[in-house]
C-alpha cells in the first residue's frame, strides 16, 4: 500500500509498460534513495490486471545469507513448507505453470545468487515475468536494464523534484504556502539534492522547524562539512550520505542512539520489541516512545499501524553508527535473547487457548526471527534458539526450515546437553512429518543414546516416543505401538500434560494407520479430554480430530467421521495450516462419500486437490492405509456419478477461492454458492445472511464461529464482507437491514 502520493515517473512507467509486453526480465537500476522500489511497485500494480496469477513481492534487503534466498521467495509466493523439496525446487515447481509477475526488491547484495535463481525460473516457467531492483544489473542474458534517474529538474517550477518537495512540504506543514521567492529557493534546494526522492523527503520534513531559506542555507553548510574527504565517490552518493547524515545531526542524542540500535532488526518492529532490545541505562525505556515519535516526524522511521520500519539506506546508515559505537555484538545478543524469551513463553503456553494468538504474534516477526537465528549462528550460540523454536515451526508448518536450523545447531554444538537432546527430539519429529524415514531413524538413534546419558527421565521418555514414531514410519508398526505405549507410561509419571497428549496423539495415529480403529478412537478421546472441552488449543486437537475421523470411518461410522473431520478443518484453519486443512478436506470428503452425498464429496476432493498441488506432496501422506481409503472413496464416487462427472466436479472444487471452499466444507450445503450470487439483503450470500442474522441476534464473532463450526477468522471475514456489502460501518447497523433468521442446526 502506498502511504504517500506517487509523483512523476510517467516516462519510466510508459517504458516499463512497453517492456512488459516483450521482456520477461526487467531490472530497475539506480542509487539508494532514488525510488526504485516505489517505481517497481507502481509498475507492477499497473501490470497486475493482465496477469492471471497476479504479482508477488519478495523483499530481500533483510536477507543476509544467499542460501536463504529461495525460502524468502517461497514465502513471497505463499508456499507452504514442502516435504522432500528444497525451497529452490518448490519455487520452480510452483511458478512453472503460472502467469505472474515476481518482484525481487533490493538484489545488489546478492547479485550472483539472484541471477542464478532468475535464470532457472525463467527457463522453467514460460508464463513468469520478473522485475528486480538493484544498484547494479544482474548480468543475465534475458535482462532488460532500466536506469532510474533522479526526479526531473526542469527549469522553473514544473520539475518533478519540485512537485515532490512541495507535496511533502504540504504534508509536513499543512498551512504552508510558498511565495514566488521561496519557490525559487525550493527549485535550488532540489537541484542541490540532485533530485533524489529520499533526500528531498528528508529535507521537506524539516520545514516543520525551519523556514525554507534557513533550511537551504543549513543544508548547504552540512554538505560542505559532511562531503569533505569523500573522494572517489559520485556527487550523487556524497549528497545522499550527506542528506542522511544531516538528518542524523538534527536528531537528539537519544534519537541517534535509538536509530543505530534499531538497525539490528531484520524487518519492522513494535514498541515492545524496541523497549526489550534497545533500552538500558543510556536509553531508558521511558524515553523510547518520544524517540520513536521524533524519528517518525523526521521521516527516519515509517509507521505502519502499531509497527515501525527503517528504509534500507537509513538502516545501513544506522548499522554503520552502531558498529562505530562498538554496540553491534551487544544489540545482536539482545535481539537473540528477546526472541529466545518469546519462544520459551510460547513453548510454556503452547498447550493452552493462547496457542493461536501467540503463534500469530510470532508470524509477524518471521524476518526478525530469521535475523536472530543468523546472528546466533554467526556467534556460535544457535542451539538454544533453534531448540526453542519448535512450537512456532510446528504451528506454521515449517518442517524443512526447522530441520535446516536444527541441523546447523546440532553440528555447531556436538556436546551432550539438555538443549541438544531437545533439538534432537524435534529434529526427529520434523523428519517424520516430512516422511523422511531414513533421517528419522538416524536422528532417533542418536537421540536415544544421548538422552540415556542425561539423568532426566522425561527426556528419556520423549526419546522413546520419537524412536517409536520413526519406527512406525519405517514400517515397524507392532514394535512402534509397544514403544509408544512404554513412552506414554513414562511420560505420565515424569512428563508434562503436553508430553502425555503428544505421546497419545502419536500412538493414536499409528493405531489408526494400521487398522486398529477402536483402540485409536479410545486414544483420541483421551487426547481430547486432556486438552479440555473449553480449550481453544488448535494443533493437538486438530490432528486428534482429523485422525479420529479416519478411525471412525474404519469403524463404519461415517456420520461421526464427518463431525470429527469438520471440527479438524476448523481447528487447522485457525492456524492457516495448509497441510492440516488439505488432510481434513480429504477426510471430510471420504466421510461424505460414505453418507451417500456424492456431488458434495467430489467438490470437497477438488478443494483438497488444489492444496495438495500447492504443497507438492503425495496424497494421504503416502500412507498405504490412507491411500486405500482414498481410493475406495474415489471408486465409490465413480460408480455413483461416473468418472467424467466426478472429474468435472473436482475441477470446479479446485477452482474455487480457498475461503469459499472452507465456508462450503464447514456448512452442510450440497454445493457451494455461485461466485456471482446476488440475492436479497445487499447481495449477501446464503452463508452471509446466516452470519448477519446471528450478528443481529447479538452474537459475537467467536460465538458465531462456534455456532456454525467455522474458525473465528472465517467469521471475521464474513462480517467484514457483510459490512462492506451493506455499506455500513458498525455491527449495530446490520440488524435493521437483515431480519433475524432461524438459527441453523449445529453440524
Amino acid at each position: 500500500m502506498e502511504l504517500t502520493s506517487f509523483v512523476g515517473r510517467a516516462a519510466e512507467l510508459a517504458q516499463l509498460t512497453q517492456l512488459f509486453r516483450q521482456a520477461r526480465l526487467v531490472t530497475l537500476v539506480g542509487p539508494g534513495g532514488v525510488g526504485k522500489t516505489r517505481l517497481a511497485l507502481r509498475a507492477a500494480a499497473q501490470a497486475a490486471p493482465k496477469l492471471t496469477d497476479g504479482i508477488r513481492l519478495a523483499e530481500l534487503s533483510g536477507l543476509r545469507g544467499p542460501e536463504r534466498l529461495p525460502e524468502v521467495v517461497a514465502d513471497a509466493l505463499e508456499l507452504p513448507d514442502r516435504r522432500g523439496a528444497s525451497g529452490f525446487e518448490a519455487v520452480v515447481n510452483h511458478v512453472a505453470a503460472r502467469e505472474l509477475l515476481l518482484v525481487l526488491d533490493t538484489c545488489e547484495h546478492m547479485v550472483d545468487t539472484c541471477a542464478l535463481l532468475v535464470n532457472v525460473l525463467l527457463a522453467h516457467a514460460p508464463g513468469l515475468r520478473i522485475l528486480t531492483t538493484s544498484r547494479q544489473p544482474l548480468g543475465v542474458p534475458a535482462e532488460h536494464v532500466v536506469p532510474v534517474p533522479p526526479l526531473g529538474l526542469a527549469e522553473g517550477e514544473a520539475g518533478e523534484a519540485v512537485q515532490l518537495f512541495e507535496q511533502r512540504a504540504a504534508s509536513a506543514v499543512p498551512s504552508l504556502s510558498f511565495t514566488p521567492e521561496e519557490r525559487t529557493i525550493a527549485v535550488s534546494l532540489c537541484r542541490r539534492l540532485d533530485g533524489i526522492p529520499l533526500a528531498i523527503e528528508l529535507a521537506a520534513v524539516r520545514l516543520r522547524a525551519l523556514p525554507i531559506g534557513v533550511l537551504a542555507a543549513r543544508l548547504t553548510q552540512s554538505f560542505t562539512v559532511l562531503g569533505a574527504g569523500r573522494s572517489g565517490t559520485s556527487t550523487r552518493h556524497q549528497n545522499m550520505a550527506a542528506t542522511i547524515g544531516w538528518s542524523h545531526q538534527l536528531c537528539s542524542p537519544d534519537e541517534r542512539l535509538l536509530w543505530a540500535r534499531l538497525s539490528v532488526f531484520g524487518c519492522d518492529f513494535d514498541v515492545t520489541a524496541v523497549e526489550a532490545v534497545c533500552t538500558d541505562a543510556r536509553l531508558p525505556a521511558g524515553s523510547v516512545v518520544d524517540c520513536l515519535v521524533g524519528l517518525v516526524d523526521k521521516s527516519v522511521l515509517l509507521r505502519q499501524g502499531d509497527r515501525y520500519r527503517l528504509l534500507d539506506v537509513i538502516r545501513d546508515f544506522g548499522a554503520q553508527r552502531l558498529e562505530e559505537a562498538g554496540e553491534t555484538a551487544l544489540m545482536r545478543r539482545r535481539l537473540i535473547g528477546y526472541f529466545h524469551t518469546r519462544l520459551r513463553e510460547f513453548e510454556e503456553r503452547f498447550f493452552t487457548s493462547e496457542q493461536v494468538p501467540l503463534h500469530k504474534a510470532l508470524l509477524a516477526e518471521h524476518r526478525n526471527l530469521t535475523a536472530a537465528l543468523e546472528y546466533a549462528d554467526a556467534d556460535g550460540v544457535l542451539l538454544p534458539l533453534a531448540a526453542a523454536m519448535w512450537p512456532y515451526r510446528l504451528c506454521a508448518g515449517h518442517p524443512a526450515e526447522a530441520r535446516y536450523w536444527m541441523d546447523r545447531a546440532l553440528a555447531q554444538q556436538p556436546e551432550v546437553s539438555e538443549d541438544r537432546v531437545k533439538a534432537l527430539v524435534w529434529a526427529t519429529t520434523f523428519a517424520v512429518i516430512q516422511g523422511d524415514a531414513e533421517a528419522g531413524q538416524r536422528l532417533a538413534a542418536v537421540l536415544q543414546e544421548q538422552a540415556a546419558r542425561l539423568d532426566d527421565l522425561r527426556l528419556q521418555g520423549l526419546a522413546l516416543m520419537c524412536h517409536g514414531m520413526a519406527g512406525a514410519l519405517a514400517g515397524e508398526a507392532q514394535e512402534a505401538v509397544a514403544e509408544l505405549r512404554l513412552a506414554l507410561d513414562r511420560l505420565r509419571k515424569h512428563g508434562t500434560e503436553l508430553d502425555v497428549a503428544l505421546a497419545n496423539l502419536r500412538l493414536g495415529v499409528v493405531l489408526a494407520l494400521h487398522d486398529r480403529a477402536e483402540a485409536a478412537i479410545g486414544v483420541f478421546e483421551e487426547v481430547l479430554r486432556l486438552v479440555g472441552a473449553d480449550s481453544e488449543e488448535s494443533y493437538v486437537q486438530g490432528h486428534a480430530c482429523g485422525f479420529l475421523a479416519v478411525a471412525q470411518l474404519q469403524a463404519g461410522r461415517p456420520a461421526a467421521a464427518e463431525q470429527a473431520a469438520r471440527r479438524a478443518l476448523a481447528l487447522h484453519d485457525r492456524r492457516a495450516d495448509v497441510l492440516g486443512v488439505a488432510l481434513a478436506l480429504d477426510f471430510l470428503a471420504w466421510a461424505t462419500t460414505g453418507l451417500g452425498r456424492h456431488q458434495r464429496a467430489a467438490l470437497l476432493l477438488g478443494g483438497a486437490d488444489a492444496l495438495f498441488q500447492l504443497l507438492g506432496r503425495g496424497r494421504a501422506l503416502d500412507n498405504p492405509q490412507l491411500l486405500r481409503t482414498h481410493e475406495r472413496a474415489e471408486s465409490g464416487l465413480d460408480r455413483a456419478l461416473g468418472n467424467q462427472s466426478v472429474q468435472q466436479l473436482r475441477r470446479t472444487g479446485a477452482s474455487l477461492p480457498h475461503e469459499q471452499v472452507l465456508v462450503f466444507a464447514l456448512s452442510d450445503d450440497a454445493a457451494p454458492p455461485a461466485q456471482d450470487e446476488a440475492p436479497a439483503h445487499g447481495g449477501l450470500t446464503r452463508r452471509e445472511r446466516e452470519v448477519a442474522a446471528l450478528v443481529a441476534g447479538g452474537l459475537t464473532n467467536r460465538e458465531i464461529a462456534e455456532r456454525l463450526v467455522i474458525s473465528k477468522r472465517t467469521a471475521d471475514t464474513h462480517v467484514e464482507h457483510i459490512l462492506a456489502k451493506l455499506g455500513v460501518s458498525s455491527r449495530a447497523q446490520i440488524a435493521p437491514l437483515v431480519p433475524p433468521e432461524p438459527t441453523p442446526d449445529e453440524h
